[in-house]
């Protein structure tokens, strides 16, 4: 009964700052648009929520037909049965949250790079690519088999460092509500952009990472912490035709089809959806 609190819990924290890090941020898009949109926001943004409800129930069917399949339920059962790197070491638990934070947030950027060069994994992810604009509902914009995947993930290395029911949880918080802000249409002042994504990805950063330029498409991995693509060598600072001129989504799909949610799901099944790789 107590997990089952717990777990309710744990939704309701994450479900109400998801809903108001979203309303926020959309509201400061309406205020404060980086850049014009091609389609009408009500056509994308019907697709793009319907997707991330396809999503959300593809989670909770893996949670009822195998073993409770979120990464908050492995951290449980990784303290519970005293599994992982962290329960060998003797850190202050502060610390511990802290480094299972960071470590995950790596994990995630790991990925992100390998779905961009495994071609089975880029045929899915290329959803999210698809795009042709760029604003917060992107953010939820994720083929269900990648939610999938990731949360597979995700399982594996909260169990693989033993990271504490506390430190996923905040993991998770700040991961969804660093993909809604990085890929906010938000015109920030430029200089409070520079001093953010010294530490952060900022939306005008990550965008570079949506153009269909071959160069730009592949860097700015990062949704939240910006040191990963600066030590790896993948950050590009800004689009070479500037956040006005740059060119959203997949070369081979600039049409409306991207803003269609059967056209979106079918995609990675499509014949050669796999070289829809930026020029």
């Amino acid at each position: 009964m107590a997990g089952l609190i717990t777990g309710m819990n744990e939704t309701v924290l994450k479900l109400g700052i998801f809903a108001g890090v979203f309303v926020v941020l959309a509201v400061l898009e309406w205020l404060w648009p980086r850049r014009r949109l091609r389609l009408a926001k009500a056509r994308r943004w019907s697709t793009n929520l319907a997707i991330v409800a396809i999503d959300s129930l593809i989670v909770r069917a893996m949670a009822a037909f195998a073993v409770p399949i979120a990464a908050v339920a492995a951290a449980a059962y990784a303290s519970e049965h005293h599994i992982g790197l962290f329960h060998w070491l003797a850190l202050a638990p502060w610390l511990t949250v802290l480094l299972a934070i960071v470590v995950l947030d790596f994990a995630i950027w790991l990925q992100h790079v390998a779905s961009h060069k495994i071609p089975m994994l880029w045929r899915v992810h290329q959803m999210h690519h698809a795009d042709v604009d760029i604003d917060v509902t992107t953010a939820i914009r994720f083929h269900p088999i990648e939610i999938a995947l990731s949360m597979l993930w995700k399982i594996g290395w909260v169990l693989a460092l033993g990271a504490p029911l506390a430190a996923v949880v905040t993991f998770e918080i700040i991961m969804n509500a660093g993909a809604m802000f990085s890929h906010a249409n938000i015109a920030l002042p430029a200089s409070l952009d520079q001093w953010l994504r010294r530490i952060i990805v900022t939306p005008d950063m990550h965008r570079v990472h949506h153009s269909v330029l071959q160069p730009e498409h592949d860097s700015n991995y990062g949704f939240n912490l910006s040191i990963w693509d600066r030590w790896f060598g993948t950050y590009t600072p800004q689009p070479a035709q500037g956040h006005q001129g740059m060119t959203i989504g997949l070369a081979h799909h600039q049409s409306p089809d991207p803003a269609r949610l059967v056209w979106s799901l079918s995609l990675p099944f499509k014949p050669g959806s796999g070289a829809n790789r930026a020029p």
